[in-house]
């Protein structure tokens, strides 16, 4: 009894902690952002880029035009210490001072990806060394490495004199570090004794080591971690699971660094400033989201440079309409809350073409930004550059600096549209329960879109296009979705899905078993659980431990040859394939929803469904060529769950937040929006043609 009692103690007691924990940070993020503003709206200036007679008349435009707050510094090491251990913050308190008087809150930023040309003099060893042993110089950005002990501990002097001064400021709002942070795969002087250091805290032992790498392979075993080099990538043959061990290092060196500003920033600043650090949305590493120090995650995110070809002969204007929702979708749930530290203004200089957006476009990004719940959209940058790398980069003014370009009008309308909804705010509002009855997870384990990557097996695979397969489908339903972790507690969502989850362990595998157990819908998908978390194949036959989960054995797999598609027949419709399929043999208690047609092996189940204790399992063992079999199996699933979807075309996308809804058109055609009778439309016209928005709220 004793021993019950106080079990039922613990319980109530983490039950608490988690409690206080969580409105602790409802508390925090109310601080930071409160809702009633929805979100707020900057532009990013650089004072040391101008002639100071100018400074006034920029940061007086800014307030006119509607921004709410400014952006200084990350670029500015050489202004801020021109020379070691000499600091000028004159021209950095003017320009707050000039902030100040126009009513913009700066969010000030570490310089740490521009270090100074006298720094990487003195110290050249601080500068990234790529594989084949060229080093990086000075003139660009970036190139001074992680993984450089000095360059780790003398960023930390300059961040502290910069917090020293502005971390009681009450003009800043938050503090980004570092600049789109990258991973370096760094072979300098201090790399390969960080490695083998971070090597042998994660093994303990080479015994250990040799056995997770399986270095028994190819006379590969170490005596010593003192051995250890970094791996060549581009040596053909190198132990694949070094490899993928050099990238989580090199991502942890990223994170870790990311971690050791914001304690330095948090030595001297007060709590009212938030830490973030702005990322480029990458699906293929592992250090997004692993930094702990940070308060929330934010993004950049440019849709215009010549790459993405969008929806229609035009569509390149407008860009890929999945690429903003799927960077909300998956910055979101890292910390609950996230922010847009760069949206594109106009046309860029960087891409392999560089067109003018349609116009309308900004307009759009922002208000698809918003959709997804971000806090703040920030913009790259108020005034065109004349000179450098990014000069034909447009701003939000031309180069005359005073003449708003079509982004600049596009934001400064924006603005003004939330100032709208601003006046309409409900804080008693709620979503519709049928958008909540839809909310889907995707989960998401870095390990395994980079162990995938480094061992694809075919060249028709890609993994985030995979994974973008089901993503699409979801957003057509109408669906919310979250990218997930493994920590994720999954019975938030009625449905699961878990693309390509190659390297398992029966903990996930007891914890997939319990979410479909207690009611979930789980979906699965080729690949997934092939190899346990080493990387390393199941001693047993293929997939066998995933066998009981799905309801059915996983007897080998095909991988086709591009010019000899074929096809699986699902629904009595045929959808094509050529890059990963599983042969299924299911249990009599398993439903056969897919079949291979066209080969040797013609009538093989590749789609199957099962029940399992009060939810279902489904196991999609192919990965077709558009997605659209991944789509129709998906809408079988919904329907027969009795989930409530839509149907939006390619290009149109409907989210809710703060009891709006918000609709975006990305495609090439006119889309009639059909809304329930007590709506109130705020923003647009149901009759949406390309980069048309509409904004509505239900009644009371």
């Amino acid at each position: 009894m004793k021993y019950k009692l106080t079990a039922l103690y613990q319980q109530c007691f983490l039950a608490v902690v988690l409690l206080l924990g969580t409105n602790s940070f409802a508390q925090k993020l109310e601080k930071f952002f409160p809702a009633k503003d929805l979100t707020s709206v900057g532009v990013y200036y650089y004072p040391e880029h101008w002639d100071p007679s100018q400074w006034e008349r920029d940061f007086q435009n800014m307030e006119k035009m509607g921004f709410e707050f400014t952006h200084f510094g990350e670029f500015a090491w050489a202004q801020l210490e021109p020379e070691e251990g000499k600091y000028d913050f004159k021209w950095l308190d003017k320009s707050l001072e000039l902030a100040e008087k126009y009513h913009l809150k700066v969010i000030m930023c570490t310089s740490t990806a521009t270090p100074p040309v006298w720094l990487v003099r003195k110290h050249p060893e601080v500068l990234a060394t790529n594989e084949d042993g060229t080093k990086m110089d000075h003139g660009t950005r970036q190139h001074a490495t992680f993984s450089s002990n000095y360059y780790r501990s003398y960023s930390m002097k300059m961040i502290a004199e910069l917090a020293k001064r502005y971390g009681n400021d009450k003009r800043i709002m938050g503090w980004q570090v570092d600049n789109e942070p990258r991973r370096f795969l760094d072979y300098g002087k201090d790399a390969p004794q960080r490695f083998r250091d971070w090597l042998k805290e994660k093994y303990k032992t080479i015994s250990t080591l040799n056995e997770a790498w399986g270095n028994n392979f190819w006379s590969g075993t170490y005596s010593s971690f003192d051995e250890i080099n970094i791996p060549l990538h581009a040596e053909w043959g190198m132990n694949l699971h070094s490899q993928l061990d050099h990238y989580r290092f090199a991502d942890n060196e990223t994170a870790t660094f990311l971690d050791d500003q914001a304690k330095e920033i948090r030595k001297f600043s007060n709590p009212n400033q938030w830490i973030t650090s702005n990322y480029i949305p990458m699906y293929d590493v592992g250090y997004v989201g692993q930094s702990k120090e940070l308060d929330f995650v934010s993004y950049t995110r440019y849709m215009v440079y010549g790459s993405d070809l969008g929806i229609g002969p035009k569509g390149y204007r407008v860009g890929e309409y999945s690429r903003i929702p799927m960077s909300n979708d998956f910055f979101r749930p890292i910390k609950g809350v996230y922010g847009v530290m760069e949206l594109q203004p106009g046309q860029v200089n960087w891409g392999s073409i560089n067109p003018q957006p349609l116009p309308g476009a900004m307009r759009l990004w922002l208000w698809n930004v918003f959709a997804g719940g971000s806090k703040f959209t920030c913009t790259y940058r108020f005034r065109a550059p004349l000179y450098g790398y990014e000069q034909f980069h447009y701003g939000i003014v031309g180069t005359d600096g005073v003449t708003p370009t079509t982004g600049g009008l596009e934001f400064s309308q924006f603005i003004k549209d939330i100032n709208t909804l601003r006046k309409k705010y409900d804080a008693k509002a709620q979503l519709p329960k049928d958008y909540l009855q839809r909310k889907t997870g995707i989960l998401f384990n870095a390990d395994n879109v980079m162990g995938i990557e480094l061992n694809r097996q075919t060249n028709q695979w890609n993994t985030i296009d995979h994974f973008t397969k089901y993503y699409k489908a979801v957003k057509s339903f109408g669906a919310p979705v979250d990218f997930v972790r493994d920590t994720t507690n999954f019975s938030n969502y009625p449905v699961l899905i878990v693309p390509a989850y190659q390297m398992i362990d029966q903990q996930m595998i007891d914890k997939l078993t319990a979410y479909a157990e207690k009611g979930g819908n789980l979906v699965l998908s080729c690949r997934t659980g092939i190899q346990n978390r080493k990387g390393h194949l199941w001693e047993a036959k293929f997939y066998q431990p995933m066998w009981k989960l799905i309801g059915s054995e996983i007897e080998s797999y095909d991988l086709l040859m591009p010019q000899s598609p074929d096809k699986i027949k699902f629904n009595d419709q045929e959808f094509t394939w050529t890059s990963w399929g599983d042969l299924l043999k299911p249990n009599k208690a398993t439903d056969v929803w897919g079949t291979f047609q066209g080969d040797f092996y013609a009538g093989t189940p590749a789609v199957t469904s099962r029940k399992l204790g009060k939810g279902t399992v489904t196991y999609v063992g192919v990965d077709s060529k558009k997605g659209d079999l991944e789509k129709q199996v998906l809408t079988k699933l919904y329907k027969q769950q009795n989930i409530p979807i839509e149907n939006y075309p390619e290009g149109v996308t409907v989210e809710y937040r703060d009891g709006f809804g918000i609709a975006v058109n990305y495609s090439d055609k006119v889309y009639e929006m059909k809304l329930p009778t007590n709506t109130e439309i705020i923003i647009g016209t149901p009759s949406m043609k390309t980069a048309d928005v509409l904004v509505w709220k239900y009644k009371n």
